[in-house]
């Protein structure tokens, strides 16, 4: 009994070592990478750039911000590019094989939910048709989010409370019906990503953005806290695009709670 009680006090202390570092230690230093990944970001901005250039982000660079206004006015993230475990330590991170912010089919991005400066530990908070803007170097981009466990006349009136007639249509009986605002799925589940999500992934593969679809955006984290054993999946649909400005104007969405 006393080396099975010496052996439980060690598993606690060395969990609980565990946890301070991953809740912890690992968001100082993310939030070191996070900082010369802005400062970068705005540096970069600063220079002219002709907005009908093409913008090729290079792997673990900043390229877009981003803003969920009801979590507070201090939330904002520099995106960096790509998704291995370096990118994300410095910030969420965009899927390489999917569009950039704005453009038609579903850019996508995933960031860590416990430590590491922790961007979406507080997805599961979202509600629908609550605002996730992404600001580019020549415009903002303002995606609600869709319906949650919704379905029939429930789903159309929670989406007309910010899409458009043809978006409303389109989640309800079009090529969106099935897509959910947030969910919990397996981490093999590539589809989250698709185009249009719970489609072929292939769809995306080439970037070659389709006209016809909507701009989407996801954002994917590991689920429950503290494990990897699923994803909580939260997807939003682009309402506004508003073009910047001279004057350097913050549109009102983010003043949003």
């Amino acid at each position: 009994m006393q080396i099975t009680g010496e052996l439980l006090l060690t598993l606690g202390v060395v969990f609980f070592l565990f946890a301070f570092y991953e809740a912890y230690w690992t968001n100082i230093a993310s939030g070191k990478e996070q900082a010369q990944a802005s400062e970068q970001l705005n540096q970069q901005w600063g220079e002219r750039v002709n907005p009908r250039q093409k913008i090729t982000p290079e792997l673990g660079s900043a390229f877009a911000r981003m803003y969920i206004p009801s979590f507070g006015s201090d939330f904002q993230f520099a995106i960096v590019e790509g998704t291995e475990d370096s990118d994300l330590e410095a910030g969420p991170g965009h899927y390489v094989n999917t569009p950039l912010p704005g453009v038609p089919g579903n850019f996508a991005v995933a960031g860590h939910r416990v430590g590491k400066g922790a961007p979406f530990n507080d997805l599961g908070n979202l509600k629908v048709c609550d605002a996730v803007v992404v600001e580019t170097q020549t415009a903002w981009n303002v995606y609600r989010i869709l319906p949650i466990d919704s379905s029939g006349d429930q789903r159309r009136q929670e989406a007309a409370g910010c899409l458009s007639d043809k978006q409303v249509d389109e989640v309800t009986t079009g090529a969106y019906a099935n897509v959910q605002g947030r969910y919990i799925t397996d981490p093999g589940d590539v589809s989250t990503i698709a185009a249009i999500p719970g489609t072929d992934l292939a769809q995306t593969a080439d970037q070659t953005p389709d006209p016809t679809q909507e701009s989407l955006i996801t954002l994917t984290t590991c689920h429950p806290q503290f494990s990897n054993a699923e994803r909580m999946i939260v997807h939003g649909m682009l309402t506004e695009q508003i073009p910047k400005n001279s004057s350097g104007t913050r549109p009102a969405v983010l003043e949003e709670s």
